[in-house]
C-alpha cells in the first residue's frame, strides 16, 4: 500500500486557490436564486394588481354612463389626448419649459442649502438666528408670496424659478442638516488632533460622512421642484409651461386633456427620481 504525502507548501497553494466565499454545499446558491425572483414579484404585483383595478373601475364608471364625460373622461378620450399631445409637439414644449424652471430652481436650492444647512449644523448662534425665518418662510404660502415676486421681478420665467427655489429649499435645508449635526464627533476630534485643517476636513471627512442625507435632500429637492414650477405656473402669469396647460384645459372644460397632462406630470416625475436615484448610486461608487 502507497501513501501519498503532501507537502505543507502545496497545501497552502490549494487553500489560496479556493476563493474565500466558496461554499461546498453550492446547492444553496440555486435555491436563493427563485426566493429573490419571487420576492421581486411579489413586490411588484400590489401595485400592478392596485392600478388594474383603479382602471377597470374607471372604465366601468364612464362606460357606464355614471360621470359625464365633462367630469371623467373615459380611458380612449384620455388616450386620444395624450398621444395627440405628443405628436403634435405640445407636450413636449410645454414640458421643457416646466423642466427649465424646475431645474432652475432646484439648482439654485442646491447652491444655498448646502452652506445654509452646515452653518446650521456647525453653529449654534447661526441656527439660532436662522431657524426662525426658515419656519417662518416655510409656513407662509407659495401663492402669497408670488404677488410680491410678481411686482418686484415681474412676468415670465425668473419669477417662477425663484418660487420654485422658495418651494425646495427648506426641507433640503433641514436634511443637510441632520446630515452634518448627527456626524460622529469623535472622528472629527481625531481629525482636529491630526492637524486636519477646515477644508481637508470638509471634503475627505465630513462631506463624504454627511453624503446619505445629502442625497436624501437632493431626491427630495429634484422630485419637489416640480411642484414648485406648477404652482408658479398656477400663479404667475405664463403663457408656457405644463400648469398653464392645465389651466388652459380646465377654461375649455377640456377634462381628457387635463388628464394626459397629469399622466405627463406623473412620467416627468419618475423621470426625475430616477435620476436622483442614478446619482445617489454613483455618489456611493466615487465615496463608498
Amino acid at each position: 500500500m502507497s501513501v501519498t504525502t503532501v507537502s505543507t507548501e502545496e497545501q497552502d497553494v490549494a487553500v489560496r486557490a479556493l476563493p474565500a466565499n466558496h461554499r461546498l454545499s453550492s446547492p444553496q446558491k440555486h435555491v436563493q436564486v427563485p426566493f429573490v425572483v419571487a420576492s421581486r414579484l411579489l413586490s411588484i404585483f400590489p401595485p400592478v394588481l392596485l392600478g388594474v383595478i383603479i382602471l377597470g373601475g374607471w372604465y366601468l364608471s364612464t362606460a357606464g354612463g355614471l360621470f359625464p364625460s365633462y367630469q371623467l373622461p373615459t380611458l380612449t378620450e384620455v388616450w386620444a389626448s395624450f398621444w395627440d399631445g405628443l405628436t403634435t409637439g405640445l407636450f413636449w414644449d410645454m414640458s421643457w419649459v416646466t423642466i427649465q424652471e424646475s431645474i432652475g430652481g432646484f439648482l439654485l436650492a442646491v447652491l444655498i442649502s448646502l452652506p445654509l444647512g452646515y452653518g446650521l449644523a456647525k453653529w449654534r448662534l447661526f441656527a439660532a438666528a436662522v431657524q426662525p425665518y426658515l419656519a417662518a418662510g416655510q409656513a407662509i404660502p407659495a401663492i402669497v408670496i408670488a404677488p410680491f415676486l410678481v411686482i418686484w421681478i415681474g412676468h415670465g420665467v425668473v419669477p417662477i424659478v425663484v418660487l420654485c427655489f422658495l418651494v425646495v429649499l427648506f426641507p433640503m435645508v433641514i436634511t443637510i442638516s441632520l446630515g452634518f449635526s448627527t456626524i460622529d464627533r469623535s472622528l472629527l476630534e481625531a481629525a482636529r488632533v491630526e492637524g486636519a485643517a477646515f477644508w481637508p476636513m470638509l471634503i475627505r471627512i465630513e462631506f463624504p460622512l454627511s453624503l446619505p442625507a445629502t442625497m436624501a435632500a437632493i431626491r427630495t429637492g429634484l422630485t419637489l421642484s416640480i411642484t414648485g414650477a406648477l404652482v408658479g405656473e398656477f400663479v404667475v402669469t405664463s403663457d408656457q409651461g405644463l400648469g398653464t396647460l392645465v389651466q388652459i384645459a380646465r377654461s375649455q372644460f377640456n377634462t381628457s386633456l387635463m388628464f394626459a397632462t397629469v399622466i405627463v406630470l406623473a412620467l416627468l416625475a419618475a423621470g426625475f427620481y430616477g435620476i436622483s436615484a442614478g446619482l445617489t448610486r454613483l455618489s456611493r461608487l466615487i465615496y463608498m
